[in-house]
């Protein structure tokens, strides 16, 4: 399990380009949110909180089924194990631009989010740090294929607290790009859209993918 760790919380480093173009708008809302006088940083970490509270949540859950369909289905954990290969494949061909073909699974997500996304803005302006905590837990549901291909990873887990650590994890490892985000703003969004960095990215989440795959391989085979 803490080789999955490690893998979930590199793949959230590695998706950092995604998530700069993903909450790339929502980070520059958070920094509008913030009083002018005030310390930028608890207001950040208190988001970031919320935010990965939302993805730890959503591991649960995903691993609470997984846990479910490996117990009922014959090999079921080796077909959620090469699920979870195939759509970080897909995930590194829409980073890297070879095919996006997860942008529709974010548009079907996106129907839902017109509905969530207003609680959020209820808590805007930040009165205190506090306040950015449910604005981050609202915004931890944001679709993103990123965070879909995670899901599966912790579908593959399972147990529900395997799941939750898992995105836990994933969560943990988008964070530098996030708080360098907030930080620094349009400096660190221009870096992280480099073609270079998105296809250098790709890759490393493709041989993730590729990686669960080929432990999946063998026991189908």
């Amino acid at each position: 399990m803490h080789v999955d760790l490690i893998a979930a919380f590199l793949i959230g480093l590695a998706g950092s380009v995604h998530c700069v173009s993903m909450c790339g708008g929502v980070v520059a809302g958070l920094s509008f949110a913030i009083p002018k006088e005030k310390n930028k940083l608890p207001f950040i970490a208190t988001y970031n909180i919320g935010r990965i509270s939302s993805y730890t949540l959503a591991g649960a859950i995903t691993g609470t089924f997984g846990s479910i369909f490996s117990h009922q289905i014959q090999n079921g954990i080796v077909w959620l194990n090469l699920l979870s290969g195939v759509f970080l494949i897909l995930v590194a061909a829409y980073i890297g631009g070879w095919w996006r073909i997860l942008s529709y699974l974010e548009k079907a997500g996106g129907k839902l989010w017109k509905h969530i996304s207003p609680i959020g803005k209820r808590f805007v302006p930040f009165k205190s740090p506090i306040y950015a905590l449910p604005y981050g837990i609202v915004w931890g549901w944001l679709p993103c294929g990123l965070v879909y291909s995670a899901l599966t990873w912790s579908l593959a887990s399972e147990a529900w607290l395997d799941g939750a650590l898992t995105m836990m994890f994933f969560g943990i490892g988008t964070l530098p790009s996030v708080i360098l985000l907030a930080l620094s703003g349009k400096s660190l969004a221009k870096m992280m859209e480099r073609p270079q960095t998105k296809q250098i990215m790709a890759v490393l989440i493709c041989l993730f993918g590729i990686y669960s795959i080929s432990k999946s391989l063998p026991d189908i085979l």
